[in-house]
């Protein structure tokens, strides 16, 4: 989206928007702006390829966009703010582009933070919906799980459907306050439109089960992997620098200090999450429990098309892709033939839309 498409979509029609801000425990936060300039720079690269949560770019990028601008009038128009390489924002652009959706994006800044000035929810992914009306969608498994419930059943309106996934206060191992969200890897169908998407309750249930494990083992993953060794880390942070907009300061102590400062916070994660010694372990593991979990007899967990957990997944791995851990992935685990089904059927449904 060019500059003044951004503008446009930040200033001209978000003002009226309804919107909810409640925050959530599992997300794509942005790095506080402190300091010099050298500082935020490096505080976004920093946190900009995962801390916590995943791995995410530290500057805008022209991504590819679909105009909400191009859908009939009365139809859905999406608007997906977004870091490009968080998971959980990986994950909510494999839904709408499986389903054939057109959307915008907005890449926000994760130093400044003002593409997202309009909202008190200050994480990503953040999707503006207007079906009529205009709504604002927060956390990806709830954005995911609104929508699909919004294209199987026209029942309600879809203000109507994001109320069935109430915000609800919780704290964190840390002893920190947060906000999750109720019923967010449920579709809320009727019994008819239950049993034509899950014929039997033992389907509906594997879904719910591996998109939950996706957001809350699966994602933990990434930054340890990436930021395995020094190497590694240098390797991510050279990809942040290299797509990103940085000065040459600037791009200097991201890529170098950057990379010092995350390889520490790797470590960090590890012992928070219980992981092995050598992460890739755990990532092998992982994956291949996936991929038994698939098995041999069905091309993707929801038959011969994906369902919502494979889209998960799928979201989650590909933020690796041209890193090194991802490479270790497809020639350590039995994911390759999956993965390249995904891709495969995600592409088809792109370019037939």
């Amino acid at each position: 989206m060019a500059a003044g498409g951004r503008a446009w979509a930040a200033a001209a029609l978000l003002s009226p928007w309804r919107l909810q801000a409640p925050r959530r425990a599992y997300g794509c936060a942005a790095a506080p702006a402190r300091g010099g300039a050298g500082r935020r720079a490096l505080l976004g690269a920093a946190f900009a390829l995962g801390g916590g949560a995943g791995l995410y770019l530290a500057a805008r990028q022209r991504l590819r966009e679909h105009s909400a601008a191009e859908l009939p009038a009365g139809n859905l128009q999406l608007t997906l703010y977004q870091y490009k390489t968080c998971p959980f924002c990986s994950k909510v652009r494999a839904f709408l582009d499986y389903h054939g959706l057109p959307y915008e994006i907005v890449e926000v800044n994760p130093i400044m933070r003002k593409e997202i000035k309009f909202s008190t929810y200050r994480k990503v992914p953040i999707l503006l919906a207007n079906a009529g009306s205009p709504l604002q969608l927060n956390d990806s498994s709830v954005i995911i799980s609104a929508i699909k419930t919004y294209l199987i059943s026209r029942r309600n309106s879809l203000e109507e459907i994001v109320s069935f996934y109430p915000p609800m206060k919780t704290v964190t191992e840390q002893g920190k306050e947060v906000f999750e969200y109720g019923n967010k890897y449920w579709l809320m169908l009727d019994e008819k439109e239950t049993k034509r998407v899950y014929p039997v309750n033992e389907v509906r249930v594997e879904e719910m089960k591996w998109r939950k494990w996706a957001d809350d083992w699966l994602v933990h993953l990434i930054s340890p992997n990436v930021y395995r060794t020094p190497r590694e880390a240098l390797a991510s942070f050279d990809y942040i620098v290299r797509e990103g907009k940085f000065g040459t300061v600037e791009g200097f102590f991201a890529k170098y200090l950057g990379a010092v400062a995350m390889f520490f916070v790797s470590k960090r994660l590890k012992k928070r999450h219980h992981l092995q010694d050598n992460v890739r372990e755990d990532l092998y593991e992982a994956v291949n429990e996936w991929v038994k979990a698939v098995g041999k007899h069905r091309l993707f967990m929801g038959g011969n098309q994906p369902n919502l957990a494979d889209l998960a997944v799928y979201g989650v791995l590909r933020v690796m892709e041209g890193l090194e851990a991802f490479d270790d992935m497809m020639v350590h685990t039995k994911i390759q033939p999956w993965y390249q089904r995904m891709e495969e059927v995600i592409q088809k449904a792109v370019v037939a839309a």
